[in-house]
C-alpha cells in the first residue's frame, strides 16, 4: 500500500515553482511545452474536473476508490478485484462507483490527463490500458515516460493534436491537483488504494472481503 504523506504529494507534483512535460509536435521528446506554476489551490478552476464514475448514480450504495496510476498495489487491485466488482456490482447497477486519482508524482498526473483526454465515456477503457502497462510505461527518464504515455493514448485511438491539447492544458492540470487535495483531505485518505463506502473508510482488500461489505450494506 502506498502511503500519502500530508502536503508532500502535491509538492512532488508541482515542485518549488514549476515542473514540465516535454514533447515536440508528433510526440517526440523535446522542448518544454507544458508548465504548471505552483499556485494556491484556491486559484484553480475546479469546474474543469469531471468526476469519473460508472454504475448506477442513484444506487443506495456509493463506492469511491482513491488510487494512483503509478501505485503497484492499485494495479494489483485493478487486476485481481476490480473486474469481479464490476461484473457483480457495478454493471448490474447495484452500486455507484467513483474513481478518484491520487497524484504521488508528475507521472501519475500525466497518466490521469491521458486517461481523461477522450472524455468520460472512454476514461475507464484508457485507464485499463494504463494499469495493464504500468510496469512498461512507468520506467526511465521523464521524457521516456511521457512518450510511453503518449503511445498508450495513441493505442487508444487518440491523435497527436488531441494528446497535445490535453497534455498542454496547464489550467486542467492545476485543477486536477487541487481537486485531489480537496477530496483526499475531506475523506482523510492516507494511502492507496483506499475506499470510501457510504462514508466509511476502508483500506485495500481482496474481493471476498469487499463483496461481504457491499452485501451487508445493500441488505440494510
Amino acid at each position: 500500500m502506498n502511503k500519502i504523506v500530508p502536503a508532500i504529494a502535491a509538492a512532488a507534483v508541482l515542485g518549488a515553482g514549476a515542473w514540465y512535460f516535454s514533447t515536440t509536435p508528433g510526440g517526440a521528446p523535446g522542448a518544454t511545452s507544458f508548465q504548471v506554476e505552483a499556485q494556491e489551490s484556491s486559484e484553480a478552476d475546479l469546474s474543469l474536473v469531471q468526476e469519473m464514475s460508472m454504475g448506477n448514480p442513484d444506487a443506495d450504495v456509493t463506492v469511491i476508490e482513491y488510487a494512483s496510476f503509478t501505485c503497484p498495489h492499485c494495479r494489483t487491485f485493478h487486476d485481481n478485484v476490480f473486474d469481479d466488482l464490476k461484473e457483480n456490482y457495478i454493471d448490474p447497477g447495484k452500486i455507484n462507483f467513483i474513481y478518484r486519482e491520487v497524484y504521488f508524482d508528475r507521472y501519475g498526473l500525466w497518466a490521469g490527463m491521458v486517461a481523461r483526454c477522450a472524455g468520460p465515456d472512454r476514461y475507464f477503457g484508457i485507464a485499463d490500458l494504463i494499469y495493464e502497462r504500468q510496469s512498461e510505461w512507468a520506467q526511465g527518464e521523464p521524457a521516456q515516460i511521457a512518450q510511453n504515455l503518449r503511445q498508450i493514448g495513441e493505442t487508444a485511438g487518440l491523435g497527436d493534436d488531441q494528446l497535445d491539447a490535453c497534455l498542454n492544458d496547464a489550467a486542467k492540470a492545476q485543477a486536477l491537483v487541487a481537486t485531489y487535495e480537496q477530496n483526499a483531505a475531506a475523506d482523510n485518505i492516507r494511502a492507496t488504494p483506499s475506499f470510501v463506502i457510504d462514508g466509511e473508510n476502508y483500506s485495500n482488500m481482496n474481493y471476498a472481503d469487499f463483496s461481504a461489505i457491499l452485501d451487508e450494506k445493500l441488505a440494510d
